[in-house]
């Protein structure tokens, strides 16, 4: 695909661009046709909120009476901190950081310090998806990411947390928003936010968003475009019945940014994060689209129990391309398989997977509701839930193509196009049967309890018909969880839980294991112990946290064929301390939050790596956020954000680290009034003092990687309520 240049945006406007145009337009002319208005000043409305988080799995229930612990990450938060994608929320939430997150591919998360499985860890108004893409933010109302072992609300996943997209639906009057930014070095998107209710007693909704972008990074040679449009509508066809359906179709089409690494056995210091590895002449975007589809129907039954059937699907393409550094031959005929060579050179390879199609589809059927038995109130919930996946993929090249240098200079290595290895096609089909119960004893105490049931079919073969690999298994588990917490004042609470999650692993049908084809339930426990409280315009959260996760290990020669077997092998232990605080003080905003990590590999037979921190987990997070509303100028907020992480392990044996880090944010926000429109300009820096630093050393493919810290960054951005 040819590349995008900038005077493809000066020269030929987008239909997003038109319809911003028109919008802009279209308002303009009402306000001629109609009396003009005596222009007010902004006022500002605060007061604290009580968000609930579905994620969490107790239903309406505010978070802050939960015995659990989750982020919420709003819209309006979301375009405050300018984020464009998941990895963005990473700078807002202690828990929450990086895991080999870099331009042009999609999001990795760690949360809690383990790395959230993009196949089963994340959600979409409830349903299960795959994020093995690019997840557009334009027409989602919330990010809730759970915190935690997810056994009760996922059959299987990894541990750490569950991440929650919630699309935003009709809204109850009419909204007319336009948004355009910019971003260095000439990244522009502009965006339409509609919705509109008609019909009698406005019994239809209907929202549309849409966006349009061309990426142009700090990153050099990385240019690209996005897209998306999305449509929902709902029908309240009486006082007890809502139906409620919604579509989107996005693309992303960018080339992918390779990591730094290890130059022989030193960390080097942290280089120009503008340098793309990925620069050969031949180089192909990753091209990331997915179509989502939901069909929602909510009916009230009788004494407060309410029925839901939630059917989703999607459908994900993926063309999956890079110019790809791993290891390095030296000159003196060594060989560094998971590093790059000391004078800064490593291998290329040409890595091509094209017509990569992932498909997952699901149907929840669910009832909810209160009743009484004696003195104590139960909140019941049950659910069914169905879903199927089926991935599909062609053959790949990943084929040796040359030396390159991380100062980026080598630029004319040779294409190596033609495939030359095969892949995995994999399904599954799941059926999770579930039931929750929270039983209030009195105004203080409540035990909460719920149980999970799995039964899992997985099949998977290689697209080789010489050797197809293949595996199929059937497995059955149980997940459950139970919490107890006290109210000691209004407003306060304290509570202790209980859950465990499962991840379902079987031994590769290849030659070399003598077990091929076992399975194993990797059962993973937290216990944790939290409190939650706030007066007046404070509030403030804490947990102690302590999760046990299994691992997998190989034993045995494992170089010839029968000689290896995967079993068992110690576990990845972490215990920690979050905390967090809000408040609001006169023309203040302030938040925090902190964690306390220690994290070890422990029981494991590798003594080298026996009871060493994992790799790519800092130990101490801290996250500030600042807002102040000047007086003397009504309407104009400036904020603040603090992020600083301390070291990371590069190494399974913790024999190289990267040292700790921290950045400051800045930013603006003005709402004004022009025209009789509603403006909210926006404006930012990230990264002020444009530090230099490694952010991130996930070790992956069995390969150690470094990803700097991004280059000061400028952003301006307006949006007009029309």
């Amino acid at each position: 695909m040819a590349h995008l240049h900038r005077h493809d945006i000066t020269t030929r406007p987008t239909p997003i661009a038109f319809a911003i145009a028109l919008a802009f337009s279209s308002a303009h002319a009402q306000q001629q046709q109609q009396p003009q208005e005596t222009q007010l000043a902004p006022v500002v409305v605060q007061g604290r909120a009580a968000p609930s988080a579905s994620v969490a799995g107790w239903g309406d229930i505010p978070l802050a009476l939960t015995p659990i612990q989750a982020g919420v990450f709003g819209t309006e938060q979301i375009r405050d901190r300018g984020a464009q994608r998941l990895s963005d929320i990473t700078g807002s939430d202690a828990a929450v950081s990086d895991a080999y997150n870099t331009e042009g591919y999609w999001d990795y998360l760690t949360v809690r310090g383990f790395v959230i499985d993009n196949r089963f860890n994340y959600r979409r108004d409830g349903l299960p998806i795959n994020a093995e893409t690019s997840i557009a933010l334009d027409n989602k109302e919330r990010i809730e990411v759970l915190k935690g072992t997810s056994g009760m609300q996922a059959g299987t996943s990894a541990p750490g947390g569950l991440v929650n997209f919630v699309v935003k639906r009709p809204a109850d009057g009419t909204l007319r928003r336009a948004s355009l930014e910019w971003r260095e070095h000439a990244s522009v998107t502009g965006a339409l936010d509609l919705s509109q209710r008609f019909g009698a007693d406005e019994a239809f909704g209907v929202r549309v968003n849409a966006a349009a972008a061309h990426l142009e990074p700090k990153v050099r040679n990385d240019r690209g475009e996005r897209s998306l449009a999305a449509i929902a509508a709902d029908w309240r066809l009486d006082a007890d019945n809502l139906l409620e359906a919604e579509i989107e179709h996005s693309r992303r089409s960018q080339p992918s940014v390779p990591g730094f690494s290890l130059l022989g056995d030193r960390v080097p210091a942290p280089t120009d994060p503008r340098i793309n590895l990925n620069n050969q002449a031949w180089a192909q975007p990753v091209v990331l689209q997915g179509t989502t589809a939901s069909l929602r129907w909510q009916r009230k039954l009788a004494a407060e129990w309410k029925f839901v059937a939630h059917a989703a699907t999607q459908r994900l393409e993926s063309d999956d391309r890079i110019a790809f550094p791993f290891g390095c031959t030296d000159s003196d005929g060594t060989y560094y398989a998971d590093r790059y060579c000391p004078n800064g050179n490593f291998d290329l390879y040409d890595f091509r997977s094209d017509g990569e199609r992932r498909r997952t589809d699901a149907l929840d059927l669910s009832v909810a509701g209160k009743l009484r038995t004696g003195s104590i109130e139960h909140a019941l919930a049950a659910g069914l839930l169905s879903s199927r996946v089926k991935n599909r993929f062609g053959l790949q090249t990943y084929a040796y193509s040359g030396t390159g240098n991380v100062d980026g200079s080598i630029t004319d290595l040779p294409a190596n196009p033609a495939p030359n290895d095969f892949n995995t096609n994999r399904d599954e089909h799941s059926t999770e049967l579930s039931v929750r119960d929270a039983l209030r004893f009195d105004a203080r105490n409540t035990l909460w309890l719920g149980l999970r049931h799995t039964r899992l079919h997985r099949q998977s073969e290689r697209n080789n018909a010489n050797d197809p690999r293949a595996t199929d298994y059937t497995q059955s588990f149980t997940t459950p969880f139970a919490a107890f917490s006290h109210a000691w004042a209004p407003g306060q609470l304290v509570y202790a839980s209980w859950g465990r999650g499962v991840e379902s692993e079987v031994v590769p049908n290849r030659p070399r294991y003598a077990n091929a084809g076992q399975i194993f339930a990797l059962t993973s426990r937290q216990a944790e112990i939290g409190l939650k409280g706030g007066a007046g315009e404070a509030e403030w959260n804490a947990a102690l946290f302590d999760i046990r996760r299994p691992r997998l290990g190989d034993f045995g020669n494992c170089d010839v064929d029968g000689s290896c077997i995967r079993r068992p092998d110690g576990e990845q232990h972490h215990r920690g301390l979050e905390i967090g605080a809000s408040m609001q003080w006169e023309e203040w905003t302030l938040r925090a939050g902190a964690q306390w990590l220690r994290a070890r590999v422990q029981g494991v037979a590798d003594t080298a790596i026996d009871g060493k921190q994992p790799t790519n987990v800092p130990a101490r997070t801290l996250k500030l956020q600042a807002e102040h509303r000047l007086a003397a100028l009504p309407g104009l907020t400036l904020q603040g954000a603090l992020v600083a992480e301390s070291r990371r392990q590069a190494l399974p044996d913790n024999s190289a680290q990267i040292p700790g880090w921290a950045r400051i944010d800045l930013g603006a926000r003005w709402d004004t009034r022009w025209a009789g429109s509603a403006l909210t300009w926006r404006a930012g820096v990230d990264n002020v003092a444009d530090r230099r630093a490694w952010r991130e050393s996930p070790y992956q493919f069995g390969h150690a990687y470094l990803f700097p810290l991004a280059a000061r960054t400028f952003r301006l951005s307006v949006q007009a309520d029309l």
